[in-house]
């Protein structure tokens, strides 16, 4: 078995635990070695983190930047890495298949597609075309000697669609197509995510951390197999810059410092020399 196999059976093993899989989401080569460092079991990377990195915005960075920075995550760590790759790069099923064999290439254990258009006058593809667009990403991510675990992404709720029939309906979709997990970023409440669980099982579900969302206790309670926090750390991490930075500029303090100094210790830690 290949080292990215082996990952990738590591990576759909650790949603079957006795507690959800708790899944950060580092956003540069360093933040993934320190979250290892940490103790988590596997990282997945985030878009908006990423692009945030490049000074851009969600949704602003290419196929081919995402599988470069995927390449260079699922090679820092030994822990498995599942990429956000959006919609795949692609609005048709062979462009989706493609970037998911060339995740592989890359070595990541996992992927994750979504069934956002990127226009927002239609934000979300027609059931039919998206159940396509998830079933060929099962087949790229199964047929060969790399496997990769596919997580298939139901976005309603994080554009403004709060229709949680539709959602259930997609997600059983995707689980019907092959999709080894299902995911349906931004519900928060209790009975939604119930609902999902229970529709969908036994396939895995991943939650996002959201305001309002349950904490992990309730998650386990409710089923959920896999919590993730999206760009959460990467956006603490710069408000914690812009609040240092305003304390230098406006107070004329450094308060920071204290805050610097237990970094330095971290990082001395966790980061080689080479």
């Amino acid at each position: 078995m290949s080292a990215q196999a082996d990952r990738a059976r590591r990576f759909l093993e650790l949603h079957a635990g006795e507690r959800p899989l708790l899944m950060p989401n580092p956003w540069d080569v360093g933040s993934a070695k320190l979250l290892a460092a940490l103790g988590f079991d596997a990282l997945a990377t985030t878009s908006s983190g990423f692009a945030a990195t490049l000074g851009r915005r969600d949704g602003a960075v290419t196929r081919q930047e995402a599988l470069v920075h995927g390449a260079a995550m699922a090679g820092a760590t030994p822990l498995p890495v599942s990429a956000d790759l959006e919609n795949g790069f692609a609005d048709d099923p062979d462009g989706v298949a493609q970037t998911v064999r060339d995740a592989i290439g890359a070595g990541l254990a996992g992927c994750s597609i979504e069934d956002f258009t990127g226009d927002a006058d239609a934000p979300i593809y027609e059931i039919e075309h998206a159940t396509a667009r998830i079933a060929a990403a099962v087949q790229a991510a199964h047929e060969g000697p790399g496997q990769l675990v596919l997580t298939a992404r139901a976005e309603n709720h994080v554009h403004r669609i709060d229709d949680l029939d539709d959602t259930i309906a997609r997600l059983r979709a995707y689980a019907d197509a092959g999709a080894d997990v299902l995911f349906a970023p931004g519900l928060t409440r209790s009975q939604d995510v119930r609902r999902v669980v229970e529709a969908v099982a036994p396939r895995p579900v991943n939650v996002l951390t959201f305001p309002g969302v349950p904490d992990v206790a309730q998650l386990t309670a409710l089923g959920v197999r896999r919590i993730s926090v999206g760009g959460a750390f990467a956006f603490a991490a710069i408000d914690a810059v812009a609040d240092a930075a305003r304390e230098l500029r406006e107070e004329g303090t450094y308060g920071f410092l204290e805050r610097a100094r237990s970094g330095v210790g971290l990082a001395q830690r966790v980061f080689s020399d080479g």
